[in-house]
């Protein structure tokens, strides 16, 4: 993985940019905490008796973005990228790992992912809904619900982080 630049949500814009910038601030926030880490080290649950390790989150992160901004919004019917069961009630997996999975590999796939969350996103408003759970979900709640994922898991690969190498910050 090359070196994350982490941007700087805008300190006054509209709400679209608002929430698109602070989403893509979470997203290079777990990006950073990845950087510079060996296949091992990404692959190592740190935290024990916890399984949680950084390439398992990327890898959940990878099917939380294709569960919202595809399964979701468009309705698309795309498999899960680990495999199992998928719907539009979503299958946010993902963690486990599979012994011929490359670090690199995962990150690649994570990358695509939030590519095709951008593309998916960018003809929208806010308002637009999709059908979610018997109701009608916004791209708003989608975004706010994203923020929240990302800002947890980026905690998770801060802490994971500080016990594989004690690199703390970012």
């Amino acid at each position: 993985m090359t070196h994350t630049e982490r941007p700087m949500p805008p300190l006054n814009a509209d709400e679209r940019t608002n929430l698109a910038s602070w989403l893509d601030f979470y997203r290079a926030t777990v990006a950073v905490k990845c950087e510079g880490l060996a296949d091992e080290q990404v692959r190592e649950a740190s935290a024990a008796p916890s399984a949680l390790t950084l390439m398992g989150l990327v890898q959940h992160l990878t099917e939380v973005e294709r569960n919202w901004f595809r399964r979701v919004l468009t309705g698309e019917d795309v498999p899960p990228v680990q495999g199992g069961p998928a719907g539009p009630e979503g299958h946010d997996g993902g963690f486990e790992l599979s012994g011929d999975e490359t670090f690199a590999g995962a990150c690649a796939r994570w990358q695509k992912e939030i590519a095709v969350s951008r593309a998916n996103c960018a003809g929208r408003s806010l308002e637009d809904t999709a059908p979610f759970m018997g109701g009608e979900v916004s791209l708003r709640w989608i975004y706010t619900h994203m923020i929240g994922e990302y800002a947890r898991h980026s905690g998770h690969a801060d802490l994971l982080r500080e016990r594989i190498d004690g690199s703390t910050g970012v």
